[in-house]
């Protein structure tokens, strides 16, 4: 495994800070093609359920980004999802998605 960039670690962290300050489960951050940064955390709403890294990827699109470089979850499960990696694949055909425990350290990158 590669060790993540300093722009990769940036999103990590984002990403791990998200998660602590809203106490939920999951935290992601995205980087856009212009070095843009959007960070979130799980909705779990009973009308809307989404994934940290479905609204990350959700506000990145809302924001105007034509692209993603990166994506970073921060969980204590096992991984990202198939639908948490298609949501990058969407705007990001080869943008890595950096799986990093809540102590921040990189666990896999998709």
């Amino acid at each position: 495994m590669t060790e993540p960039n300093a722009e990769d670690l940036k999103i990590i962290t984002l990403a791990r800070a998200s998660r602590a300050r809203n106490g939920a489960a999951e935290g992601a951050a995205v980087r856009d093609e212009t070095g843009r940064t959007y960070a979130a955390t799980t909705v779990d709403l009973p009308s809307l359920r989404l994934t940290a890294l479905q609204v990350a990827v959700a506000m990145a699109v809302s924001s105007g980004a034509e692209g993603l470089e990166a994506a970073a979850l921060v969980t204590a499960g096992n991984g990202a999802r198939d639908t948490d990696v298609a949501a990058v694949r969407d705007l990001g055909a080869a943008a890595p998605v950096l799986v990093a425990g809540p102590d921040g350290a990189l666990r896999a990158t998709v």
